[in-house]
């Protein structure tokens, strides 16, 4: 019994110390934001918006709003590519804050849309700073290839606007 009873008291007194010292460091503070990466008709594109800046000033990322919706098979390509290329996939969420913004008959959230100016086609990309503003405007048809994306070009897209570092 006593061969027990050490070992079981050293435990306890290391698991003690070891919850004391962490308890004495704060915690990190963690972001309450979520990317929003469906779109939804239902939604506040300029309050997701403003919440996406916010975050992007917080990390200091840049804006990725894509306008499109679950109607529009290119968007659902775009989808598909993010899905199945990780290493974009984490470039993209690495350096940029993403915002789906619908358009559809149930919301074409064109107030918010003519902020950054015209859509040719869907989906369509624009890059804002983290206050908001307007950095780059981008027709996603230059980075078609087949029935889907190019990965060359998506990189070098993501690539030019990776924010730059102070």
């Amino acid at each position: 019994m006593k061969r027990i009873v050490a070992p079981l008291c050293l435990l306890a007194l290391l698991s003690c110390l070891a919850f004391a010292q962490s308890a004495s460091v704060p915690p990190t503070p963690t972001s309450k934001f979520v990317a929003v990466e469906s779109y939804d008709p239902a939604r506040d594109a300029s309050k997701d918006i403003a919440d996406a800046a916010a975050e992007a000033a917080r990390t200091h990322r840049l804006v990725l709003v894509e306008i499109g919706g679950k109607w529009c098979i290119w968007c659902t390509y775009f989808d598909k590519f993010f899905a199945t290329n990780d290493d974009m996939r984490q470039l993209r969420d690495k350096n940029f804050v993403m915002v789906k913004v619908n358009f559809s008959p149930e919301n074409k959230n064109e107030a918010v849309i003519s902020r950054y100016g015209t859509v040719p086609g869907y989906p369509h990309l624009f890059v804002l700073d983290d206050a908001g503003k307007l950095v780059h405007s981008q027709d996603t048809s230059t980075l078609e290839q087949g029935r889907g994306y190019s990965k060359e070009a998506v990189q070098t897209f993501l690539d030019k606007w990776v924010p730059k570092k102070s």
